[in-house]
Order: structure tokens, then C-alpha cells, then sequence
């Protein structure tokens, strides 16, 4: 059974399609302004960051996680930007990092503590530190907004699989005002 707010979620999908209120946000898959925004998932930004860039639905693509970072070289941030390049024609990626980000002072030590109290075992860190990199590392926080920005610009700009004519830029937003500001990466 579904928890209350699922099904209100879904009931509201049924007004939604029946009043035929999708017509307003028809647009292909290719983005029309051939950007890529790859930005942090907080919820102050759902709605603020397009509003405050002034792009509507269609305009650009957007890849959202916590911290708005690349955390493997090689995985779905990386994969997504690959397809948004090679299928949908994006030529300029945008990261958008913001002032108050909770990843930023995220307690590795203190997650896993969470974890356990939830019934993960030591096997299933273990398996994970096998397999990707040790869960304590993996879940701190990255410190300063503007050099996590300027950290994941340095892997997209780099990246092998990459080419050299995607441009690549870097901002910080205020998830109050929607100021962004520039970050320069060196």
C-alpha cells in the first residue's frame, strides 16, 4: 500500500492528464538553448533556479544531485553530460553550486552511524568500500562551495571522453535571492 502522499501525488496526476494541463510544457527533447546545468538538489532550487536564469521548460537540461558534484569520473553525472553532448547537441555545461549547501558540512561518521541504526550492516559498508570508495570519505561534506564547483568543472573540463569545444562554467547561486556569482576554474 502507498504511503498518503504518493497517492496524492498520483491523484493529482490523474487532473492533471484528464484537464489535459501538460499542453502548456510541450517541447522536444533537445534542449533549445544547448546548455547543461549540473546543480545541487536542494529544494530551495526547484523552482528558483530556472525563474532565476530566466529559461522555461525545453530550454536547458538538468542533472540534479546532492551537492550539485561529480563524485566518480565514470558514473551517471558523467553519463548523463556524455548523452546531453553526443545526442542532444548541449555545447556549454553550466555548474551551479549554492551559499548554505548541507553537503557541504555533511558528517561521514555521523551517516553511517544513521545507517546502522537503520539496520545497514558493516558487510554491506564493507561491500561498498570494495566496490567504490570507504563510506566514512564517500558521505563528508566537501567544504567550500567555490572550490567543490571549481572541482567539478576541473573533471568535466578534462574528461577523456569529453571534447575540447564543450564550454564549461562555474557559478554559486544565494538560494534566497537567486544571485548567482561566477567561479573562475584554475
Amino acid at each position: 500500500m502507498m504511503n498518503e502522499r504518493v497517492n496524492k501525488m498520483l491523484e493529482y496526476n490523474r487532473v492533471f492528464v484528464d484537464n489535459e494541463l501538460f499542453s502548456k510544457y510541450a517541447t522536444s527533447k533537445y534542449p533549445d538553448r544547448k546548455i547543461a546545468i549540473l546543480s545541487c538538489m536542494d529544494t530551495r532550487m526547484t523552482e528558483l533556479l530556472p525563474a532565476a536564469l530566466g529559461f522555461k521548460n525545453g530550454d536547458v537540461k538538468i542533472i540534479k544531485n546532492a551537492g550539485g558534484q561529480i563524485s566518480h569520473p565514470y558514473g551517471s553525472v558523467i553519463f548523463s553530460l556524455l548523452v546531453a553532448i553526443y545526442e542532444l547537441g548541449v555545447d556549454t555545461v553550466l555548474v551551479i553550486g549554492h551559499d548554505d549547501c548541507g553537503v557541504r558540512i555533511l558528517d561521514g561518521e555521523k551517516i553511517v552511524e544513521k545507517m546502522k541504526s537503520k539496520g545497514i550492516t558493516q558487510e554491506a559498508l564493507d561491500e561498498a568500500e570494495r566496490n567504490h570508495r570507504n563510506p566514512i570519505e564517500w558521505m563528508t561534506g566537501f567544504g567550500d562551495v567555490c572550490q567543490a564547483v571549481e572541482k567539478t568543472m576541473g573533471i568535466i573540463k578534462t574528461h577523456p571522453l569529453i571534447h575540447s569545444g564543450v564550454e564549461v562554467y562555474g557559478f554559486v547561486m544565494n538560494p534566497e535571492t537567486g544571485e548567482v556569482r561566477q567561479v573562475q576554474h584554475v
